[in-house]
C-alpha cells in the first residue's frame, strides 16, 4: 500500500511539472510571438516610409528637369534626400535581419518543446445538480450565462475558448470570479461551473 502511494505520488509530481513546463513554453512563444509581430509592424513602417522619400525624389528630380524657377530644389536638397532614403533603406535590411533571427529562435523553441494538442471543448447548458460532491456555490457574477460539467482533461483556458467562438464573451477572470473556490490549477472533471455571459440581458 505504501509502495502504491509513492508511485501515486511520484506520478502527481511529474504531471504538474510537465504542466508546469507546457506553460512556461507557451508563455515564451507568445512572447517571441509578440516581439515578431512588432518587428513586422516596424518593418511595414519603415517600408512606407521609404516610398514616400521616393515619391518625394521623383518629385524632386522633375522640378530639376524643369526650367529653372526660384522654388525648384538645389542639389544639395537632392543630396540630403537621397542619403535620408539611404539611411531608411539600411534600416529596413537590419529589421529584415532581426525578423529572420527571431524566426530562427521561434523555430527552434516550437522545436524543443512542442505543445501538447489542444481539446475542443462544447459548452454544456446544464443547470447545476441539486447537492452533490459535484455542484459549485451559486455565481456571484452576473445572473445571465452558462453551466459547464468539466470534463477529463480540460483547462480553463479551453473552456473559455470554447465559449468565446460561440460568442460568449467571457474571461477567466469573470468565471473565476462567478465560481467562488475555484482553483484554475486543479479543476475536477465532472464538476459544474457556471459561465457568465456579460452580453445576455
Amino acid at each position: 500500500m505504501k509502495k502504491m502511494s509513492l508511485w501515486f505520488l511520484i506520478l502527481v509530481f511529474t504531471a504538474s511539472l510537465v504542466r508546469a513546463q507546457d506553460a512556461a513554453t507557451q508563455q515564451q512563444l507568445d512572447k517571441l510571438s509578440g516581439q515578431l509581430q512588432d518587428l513586422l509592424e516596424a518593418q511595414a513602417q519603415q517600408g512606407k516610409r521609404l516610398d514616400a522619400m521616393e515619391r518625394e525624389i521623383g518629385e524632386l528630380r522633375d522640378k530639376v528637369n524643369t526650367p529653372a524657377v526660384n522654388d525648384s530644389a538645389s542639389r544639395e536638397d537632392l543630396r540630403k534626400l537621397a542619403e535620408k532614403v539611404q539611411d531608411i533603406d539600411q534600416k529596413r535590411l537590419d529589421d529584415r535581419e532581426l525578423i529572420l533571427k527571431e524566426i530562427e529562435k521561434l523555430g527552434k523553441a516550437a522545436a524543443i518543446a512542442p505543445l501538447p494538442p489542444t481539446r475542443k471543448v462544447k459548452p454544456n447548458p446544464e443547470p447545476p445538480a441539486a447537492g452533490g460532491d459535484n455542484s459549485t456555490p451559486p455565481p456571484t457574477g452576473p445572473e445571465n450565462g452558462h453551466y459547464y460539467t468539466i470534463k477529463d482533461g480540460d483547462r480553463l483556458s479551453d473552456i473559455v475558448k470554447a465559449y468565446r467562438a460561440q460568442g460568449v464573451k467571457v474571461t477567466t477572470t469573470q468565471i473565476l470570479k462567478a465560481n467562488p473556490g475555484l482553483d484554475p490549477n486543479k479543476i475536477i472533471s465532472g464538476k459544474k461551473i457556471f459561465i457568465p455571459d456579460p452580453a445576455a440581458k
